[in-house]
């Protein structure tokens, strides 16, 4: 038979009561901040952030919020978090990929976790609403803003008149393309050879024509906004991080891409009866030295249209490509293409970072990206693939090629971001 419960034994529950409820906010709290990194991080690689920056920087939110030992498994599509070793652990997969206002969102709502002037729980309610902002353009604006960003790249790659003309009307059907895409999932699926395909119909059947000189380097600007390049080069910055996996599937996923491309591109020319002859690397320049400046105004005035880039920034994005552009074509002078690219992937991430520590409102990420459409890596490594298929360079010449220049990229990118991190003492904005 049960006694009775004693006095001291009530005392004794209710006390043990009393330290499970002052507990449990605690636990509370815990799983919040973890939810609160893991959003953050998933947001971040939504933005194309390499892994090995994503995880120091979700590291310096984690010291701020009070947990020094956060620990993170950052991947290509999603991350693990943990405040403590062995402790409780969150995993959450990453959204579709943002755009560059949506990047510029989620660089600010970092900073301000840092700075403690945003608490974990309005963070979270932010990062929500920045998954769902569209771009405030009219759509008529984002379309016409396609063919003005292959406009101005033709001008720095290809700049003919008649090439010029053709990279416009080549993007109109890149855009047409990408909004088929958005509903059908076959389209999706076959974007990059259906782009290439038609892209390549329409350029190298106006080479037939005679209407054009350079079909190869033409249909590289309608295509620069959905080649690989970004992809490419963080993949090889996360494998020389020793970031294996994340690097070793990024970099896979964007030769496949790239390969795709290529596919569609020989399809095009097959069907046409295109001679090996005209497949050559051959640059047209009849526009002259003023290409250049303009191609550059456009390209960043389009892609700030397109990515819906606040107005503060539109004018710093210019800077950094004009950095990056400059410090390109003195390395190909210089030197190389491939030393080229180096200089100029330092150029743009050290002057993107020179500008966020100056201004931690501009995101880096922001200034950064659109200098990879400048420096078209991917589309190098096209015209290498193209010219390897069409027998008219051997596989060793073209993957050495190809493999140099994202190297060098790849390793501008790492020395850039380096030296913006050894300046942060030195530049960085005074706390108001």
């Amino acid at each position: 038979m049960t006694s009775p419960p004693s006095d001291s034994d009530a005392h004794s529950t209710d006390a043990r009561s009393a330290d499970a409820t002052k507990s449990h906010p605690t636990v509370d709290h815990d799983t919040e901040i973890r939810a609160l990194l893991a959003h953050l991080g998933t947001a971040m690689i939504a933005t194309g952030q390499p892994v090995q920056e994503i995880e120091e920087e979700l590291t310096e939110v984690g010291v701020h919020l009070g947990y020094p030992d956060v620990q993170t498994a950052v991947g290509p599509t999603g991350l693990v978090v943990t405040l403590t070793e062995g402790g409780a652990s969150t995993q959450r997969s990453a959204p579709p990929g943002l755009r560059l206002h949506q990047s510029a969102s989620v660089r600010r709502i970092r900073y301000q976790l840092v700075s403690g002037d945003l608490s974990p729980a309005a963070a979270r309610e932010q990062l929500a609403e920045v998954a769902r902002r569209p771009v405030r353009h009219p759509l008529w604006m984002v379309a016409l803003a396609w063919p003005v960003l292959a406009v101005g790249i033709a001008l720095i790659l290809q700049p003919g008149w008649a090439n010029v003309v053709a990279a416009a009307v080549g993007a109109v059907i890149v855009f047409g393309l990408v909004q088929l895409a958005e509903r059908y999932q076959v389209v999706k699926a076959l974007l990059p050879t259906l782009a290439a395909f038609l892209v390549s119909l329409a350029v190298f059947g106006a080479a037939n024509a005679g209407l054009l000189e350079g079909p190869l380097r033409t249909v590289l600007p309608p295509l620069a906004v959905l080649l690989p390049g970004a992809l490419v080069v963080n993949g090889m910055s996360e494998l020389a991080a020793g970031h294996m996996q994340a690097g070793s599937a990024r970099l896979t996923y964007g030769l496949v891409q790239l390969g795709l491309f290529a596919v569609g591109l020989l399809m095009a020319t097959a069907l046409l009866r295109v001679p090996s002859s005209t497949l050559t690397n051959l640059r047209v320049d009849e526009i002259g030295w003023v290409g250049a400046p303009v191609g550059l105004l456009l390209i960043g005035s389009s892609i700030c249209l397109m990515e819906g880039v606040p107005l503060r920034m539109q004018g710093w994005v210019l800077l950094v490509l004009s950095l990056a552009f400059g410090a390109q074509v003195a390395g190909q002078h210089f030197g190389s293409i491939a030393l080229g690219g180096f200089v100029g992937a330092i150029a743009a991430s050290l002057g993107a970072s020179v500008v966020e520590l100056r201004r931690p409102q501009l995101a880096r990420l922001v200034l950064f990206l659109p200098a990879f459409w400048l420096l078209v890596p991917g589309s190098l490594g096209l015209v290498g693939v193209t010219e390897l298929a069409a027998g008219r360079e051997s596989a060793t010449d073209v993957a050495l090629g190809v493999l140099g220049v994202v190297i060098a990229i790849s390793l501008g990118l790492l020395v850039g971001s380096a030296l913006g991190r050894s300046l942060r003492g030195w530049l960085s904005a005074p706390a108001t």
